[in-house]
């Protein structure tokens, strides 16, 4: 199926690796042209080079909790690709524990980073779209069922999936398409260092494993094919529904 991406340019935030870059390498391989972001400038360089190089990405090492950054992220797509059709928003996970353990100040980090920081992007990336663009948001299972140990996520994903839906009926008028994305456990490097924590990693991931359906941990090149669908024209009738890619997991319909 042709999803209608050729020449098509796109924001990826928080993708030098992971899922966010999972999906980049989905769009480059059916013809888009992508800018990434991450704090690390060194991953930055080495995901540029591995997604094809410059004719096919642009890298700039920025963070999502600097309100400069979204605007930043637009101009390169339009002064290196003269375009922009849409944006994949991804932050890092926050601190593990227990939203009762949580700190006031690490509640307002959170805050600041996978909340505001995710929201001012969506508006930044909403406004310079055209009709036909769209977004995606990066969340988790955490929107729909808590994830023990995850406190933090699980009070801040759920705000982001319905804020996500109300900017779908705000910008669906132009043509511009919200969505958001829950992945399940999927093998990357954040997982591996919940598993790490916790002393046994390979039991840890065995366990995690047996619970889902599908009896494995997801490989990050299976969200990525997902999240370039969502954001491509073959999905142009999707907005506003939060999408699990979860194995099964989730037990709600």
């Amino acid at each position: 199926m042709d999803l209608g991406l050729a020449d098509r340019v796109y924001i990826l935030t928080g993708a030098s690796r992971g899922l966010g870059f999972a999906t980049a390498q989905a769009l480059v391989a059916d013809g888009a042209r992508v800018v990434i972001s991450s704090r690390s400038e060194d991953r930055v360089a080495e995901a540029v080079e591995d997604l094809g190089g410059a004719e096919h990405a642009v890298g700039v090492t920025a963070d999502l909790g600097d309100p400069a950054t979204p605007r930043e992220l637009v101009d390169t797509a339009q002064e290196r690709f003269g375009r922009l059709d849409g944006a994949l928003i991804s932050v890092g996970g926050p601190t593990p524990g227990t939203a009762a353990s949580m700190t006031d100040d690490q509640w307002r980090a959170a805050f600041e980073t996978v909340f505001l920081g995710s929201m001012r992007a969506a508006r930044t990336f909403a406004s310079a779209l055209p009709e036909g663009g769209a977004i995606g948001l990066v969340l988790s299972t955490s929107v729909k069922t808590p994830l023990a140990g995850l406190g933090l996520s699980n009070g801040l994903r759920p705000g982001l999936a319905m804020a996500a839906k109300d900017m779908a009926d705000e910008y669906g008028p132009r043509g511009v398409r919200v969505l958001s994305i829950l992945p399940g456990r999927f093998m990357t490097d954040r997982n591996r260092e919940l598993f790490a924590a916790t002393g046994d990693p390979a039991t840890a991931a065995a366990e995690v494993a047996e619970a889902i359906p599908l009896r494995r941990i997801g490989e990050p090149p299976e969200y990525g094919r997902v999240a370039a669908f969502l954001l491509s024209p073959a999905a142009s009738y999707m907005t506003g529904v939060a999408v699990s890619v979860d194995g099964g997991s989730l037990r709600g319909l």
